[in-house]
C-alpha cells in the first residue's frame, strides 16, 4: 500500500490527518529539516513541501515571499529531492507530498522526474498550475512510480470536471475553501460541507481542506466532514518573523502545529 493511503487508513476513528505545508528552502535546506521533524513530532501526518518557483502565481503574499526567499538562496528542484531523500533516512512512516508549478518538472524531464522523485522517497505531486486535460504524460510517469497525484478542487469545480479528475486523481484532493489564493480571507464552515458533499458523489478519495485555515478552532470546525486539513501561510508566517531565530521559529511552528494536530484528533 502506498504511503499516502496508508496514512489514512491508519487514522483512528473520528480522527482527520493534520498536513502542514512549508516552503522548502525558506530559510535554509538546513532550518526546512529541522522544521519538518519539528512538524512530524507535533502531529503531522503528512507534509507538504513547496517547490520554490519565480512566478507562484496561485499563491498569496506570504507563501509567494517564501518562493522568492527560496529562490533567490538558489534552492532547486535538485535540493528539494535530496531534501526529502535526507527525510527519509531516519522517517519512512510520514507522507512527503511536493507542491508547485509545471515550469521546474518540465525542465527536470517527466520521467527523470519521476524516478528521481520515487529514489528520494516522494509520495505525492501536486502540480497547481496543470488542468486535468494536460496531465496524462506526467500521471503515467508518476503511475509507473506508485507516487500519487494531487490535484487541487475548487468551490467553483463543476460536476463535470469533478467526473474527470475522479478518473486521474490518487492520494487525495486538495478542496479550496476559498476562492483566490493562499492565505486570504475567512472560512465559510457550511458552504465547505456542502461542497465536501457535493465532492464525493464523483469522487472516492480522502478529501483535505486547505486555504483559510490559521488556528485550531477553525481546524476542528473544518475537520468535521474533511478527511484531513491543510495549514500553511501560519506556518509559513513563523519562518518569515524569525528567520534570524532559528530556535523561535522552530518552537513557534511547532507550538501551532501541535495546537491544530490537537484539535481535530
Amino acid at each position: 500500500m502506498a504511503r499516502l493511503a496508508q496514512v489514512f487508513s491508519n487514522l483512528p476513528a473520528g480522527q482527520k490527518a493534520f498536513i502542514p505545508f512549508i516552503t522548502a528552502g525558506d530559510s535554509g535546506l538546513d532550518n526546512t529539516f529541522e522544521l519538518m521533524q519539528v512538524l512530524v513530532e507535533n502531529g503531522a501526518d503528512v507534509i507538504e513541501l513547496g517547490v520554490p518557483f519565480s512566478d507562484p502565481m496561485a499563491d498569496g503574499p506570504m507563501i509567494a515571499k517564501s518562493h522568492e526567499r527560496a529562490v533567490a538562496d538558489g534552492i532547486s528542484l535538485h535540493d528539494v529531492l535530496d531534501l526529502v531523500k535526507k527525510f527519509r533516512q531516519t522517517n519512512n512512516t510520514t507522507a512527503v507530498v511536493l507542491m508547485g508549478y509545471l515550469n521546474p518538472i518540465e525542465v527536470f524531464g517527466y520521467q527523470a522526474f519521476a524516478d528521481e522523485a520515487s529514489k528520494s522517497g516522494v509520495d505525492g505531486v501536486l502540480v497547481v498550475d496543470m488542468p486535468p486535460e494536460e496531465a496524462h504524460d506526467l500521471k503515467q510517469c508518476l503511475d509507473g512510480v506508485d507516487i500519487d497525484f494531487i490535484f487541487l478542487v475548487a468551490p467553483t469545480t463543476t460536476n463535470d470536471r469533478l467526473k474527470s479528475l475522479a478518473t486521474i486523481a490518487s492520494g487525495f484532493v486538495y478542496f479550496v475553501s476559498l476562492k483566490g489564493v493562499t492565505g486570504a480571507g475567512h472560512i465559510d464552515v457550511d458552504a465547505v460541507n456542502a461542497n465536501l458533499a457535493r465532492i464525493r458523489q464523483f469522487i472516492d478519495l480522502p478529501v483535505g481542506v486547505g486555504f483559510g485555515i490559521k488556528d485550531a478552532a477553525t481546524a476542528k470546525a473544518v475537520s468535521a466532514l474533511a478527511d484531513a486539513v491543510i495549514v500553511g501561510s501560519s506556518l509559513v508566517s513563523f519562518v518569515e518573523q524569525y528567520a534570524t531565530d532559528r530556535d523561535k521559529m522552530l518552537a513557534s511552528v511547532g507550538d501551532l502545529a501541535s495546537e491544530i494536530s490537537q484539535a481535530i484528533k
